[in-house]
């Protein structure tokens, strides 16, 4: 593996994948009355992807190379990583799920609702953090298996988009505005790994990169359980979530199996 020729394609992927919180913004804006239904199979399907690359993959070749009691614990350490961050945000600024606007709100400046929005911008973006750095370094370590984790932190990022614009455009009447922030909360990612490029890069070892992998596991499995899931129920109907999860483990099984 030449870790140097993977690092562009890991940039490229963090930025693609943060940049999608853009996407939800477009949804938000142009689509008055978005098919959240849609929205549901396609988080089961991001869901159904990263859970099985996180046990069919990731985790198998971290426990290979270190053995499973330092695998595993990397991988609870992912897991307890982003859990902590969730800890640490206000429940009330921490928003896993997008409530519809009534179209009878009332849209204009309101400084107060402005704040909170600004803080949901941030908890967003912190949540970023351990994604962009999930990207980055699955890509370091097999750029197939990055591309196929950006796409589903991508479709991830696309409710994030809306729970931060939607809010602000009804604060501030101001739609560029409100595309601006869910923009900049999205650069977290991207940012992220080029920190954990300048950091962690001189460090990293066939050893280091298998920890990784088991802590990217981690962290991916808890994005599923704790947000993807519960909001793809919120947003649609079960049977539907569940035809996404297995059509995205399908998906995810055939093209390792070809590629």
């Amino acid at each position: 593996m030449n870790v140097m020729q993977n690092v562009g394609m890991a940039l490229i992927l963090s930025l693609l994948a943060g940049l999608s919180t853009g996407i939800g913004s477009a949804i938000a804006y142009f689509i008055k009355r978005p098919k959240l239904t849609y929205l549901s199979f396609l988080l089961g399907l991001s869901a159904g992807v990263m859970i099985y690359i996180s046990f069919m993959e990731l985790l198998p070749k971290a426990l290979n190379a270190v053995g499973q009691i330092r695998g595993l614990a990397a991988f609870f350490a992912g897991i307890g990583f982003i859990g902590l961050i969730d800890m640490l945000v206000p429940k009330a600024e921490n928003p896993h799920h997008y409530q519809v606007l009534d179209s009878d709100v009332a849209v204009g400046i309101d400084a107060s609702l402005m704040r909170t929005c600004l803080m949901v911008a941030l908890a967003i973006g912190l949540h970023n953090i351990p994604e962009g750095l999930t990207v980055f370094f699955s890509t370091i370590a097999d750029v197939r298996l990055g591309l196929f984790i950006a796409a589903a932190i991508a479709i991830h990022n696309i409710p994030e988009g809306i729970v931060v614009s939607v809010p602000i455009f009804y604060a501030t009447g101001n739609r560029n505005k409100a595309f601006f922030y869910s923009f900049l909360s999205g650069l977290f990612e991207p940012a992220a790994a080029i920190i954990g490029y300048f950091v962690l890069m001189p460090f990293l070892t066939p050893t280091v990169i298998a920890f990784l992998l088991a802590l990217i596991a981690g962290i991916m499995v808890y994005i599923s359980l704790d947000e993807l899931l519960p909001a793809a129920h919120h947003y649609g109907q079960s049977h539907l979530v569940i035809v996404g999860i297995i059509l995205g483990m399908l998906i995810m099984a055939i093209s390792l199996l070809m590629i």
